[in-house]
């Protein structure tokens, strides 16, 4: 079992430190030694399963890490200037082609 870096490693803010993880295996350390106890739902089993099949070789990097970056937001646990920014919702195309009309109808 190789260990799998990253692409990019996951900087997270802990409330005593802060932690950079760059490869599934620190994932996995970190996931079991440093979670929340609150935290360890859904996401966070994902994310341990995603990191371990990355581990395997079943699933690439990229995605242990989407996993993993998953379950820190859902923690609590991604510093707010590392988090991507929302984008407003795109406009569609019939909204672009019907301008007169309102919430409540045609005017």
């Amino acid at each position: 079992m190789n260990d799998v870096r990253f692409p990019e490693p996951v900087s997270l803010k802990f409330p005593t430190a802060s932690r950079n993880v760059a490869s599934s295996f620190e994932a996995l350390e970190c996931l079991d030694q440093q979670w929340p106890e609150w935290a360890r739902g859904r996401s966070w089993r994902a994310a341990a399963r995603a990191c371990r099949d990355a581990l395997d070789g079943w699933r690439s990097a990229r995605d242990a890490r989407k996993a993993f970056v998953k379950a820190a937001r859902r923690a609590g646990l991604v510093p707010s200037e590392a988090r991507a920014p929302r984008t407003s919702r795109p406009i569609r195309a019939i909204d672009a082609l019907r301008p007169e009309m309102s919430l409540s109808g045609w005017q």
